[in-house]
Formats: C-alpha cells, structure tokens, sequence
C-alpha cells in the first residue's frame, strides 16, 4: 500500500495518479497497477482490455467514447510525451461538458484515470510517444462516439506549439460538438 499518490483534477472522477518510482544507477521500478492500492484510492473497477498505441508528433486522437458500452479508462505514456485530455459526458453533472487536460509523459510516469461517459482524446508533442491504457469494457467498433476536438463550447485548449500540423484520421475530423452530441441522446 501507500504506492501512488493521487491527484483530484476538478472534475469529480477524474484521477491524476503519481506512482512511487524506486530508482538507483541500474534504472527504475514501479507497480503500474495493483488492485489494492487503486480500490483504496476510489478506483475499484475490474479491467478487461489493455490497449497500446503509437504515434507521431501531432497526431490528435479524439475526442472518443462508447454509446451503449461505456469504458473506465487508466491511461499512460510508455514512451514520449502527450496532452492527455478528458471531457464529462455525464447527463445532470454539475461538470457536464466541462474538460481537463495532464500531461503525460515516459518521464513523469503519470496516469489518469478516466470514468465512464467521459470522452478521452490526446494530442502527441514529443517526436513519438507510446501510450497504453486500461479499459473495464471490450471495444465494441459500431458503439464508438467522438466530439469534434476543437468545438468551441467545451473549448478544450490544446497546446498546439507554433508550426505544429495536426494529424488526425478522418472521422475525428468530421464529429459534430456537443450540441450535435445532446441533439442524439
């Protein structure tokens, strides 16, 4: 016990988690999850997926969600730096469509911990970064949502450094905002 701390992030839910890193001149060594620890914090979910991405500097993935089988999610960066960023879909939350966004890198070995009915989405400012995440659903193709990453009423402040092009698929370009989002449920 007693090997994360967590942070509160101003959005009920949400969980920033600082993990306790043993080092010495031969490297490090950390739990990246332990049942125990995390149910003592609030986070007691099962997980039943682990995913694991790479990507190129400016690639923006999101803003993502699941309809009908929603997923809590415990991110990280393996390699690299991101903006990781979340925004509360939760209907009648004091915080609906309210965002927040953490750096997360390699070397800060942060996770955020993101509950259901949020969407998730992160913007990749290293050369390259490796991400993996926990999820307590299995993907489901024909159940995924998204938000349109910058609609100007959740006003999600991405930080785009000067001469950085986006990259994002298709469809992340082309998801309606939050209004689009309500006008559906």
């Amino acid at each position: 016990m007693g090997k994360i701390t967590v942070e509160t992030c101003g959005i009920e839910g949400l969980k920033v988690i600082v993990p306790k890193v043993f080092g010495d001149e031969r490297g490090y060594f950390m739990e990246t999850y332990h049942y125990e620890d995390y149910k003592a914090a609030g986070i007691d979910q099962v997980f039943v997926q682990d995913n694991q991405s790479s990507s190129r500097k400016g690639v923006l993935r999101g803003l993502h969600f699941q309809k009908e089988f929603p997923q809590d999610k415990l991110v990280r960066v393996l390699s690299g730096e991101v903006f990781d960023v979340a925004v509360d879909l939760r209907e009648g939350s004091a915080t609906f469509g309210k965002w927040f966004g953490v750096v997360l890198s390699a070397e800060n070995k942060k996770q955020f911990f993101i509950p259901k009915n949020f969407a998730h989405g992160f913007l990749v400012l290293s050369d390259y970064a490796e991400f993996a995440y926990k999820c307590t659903d299995f993907y489901h193709p024909n159940d995924e949502g998204g938000i349109l990453y910058n609609d100007p009423e959740i006003g999600v402040e991405w930080p785009v450094p000067e001469g950085m092009e986006l990259i994002m698929s298709e469809k992340d370009q082309k998801w309606g905002g939050i209004r689009e989002y309500m006008a559906d449920k």
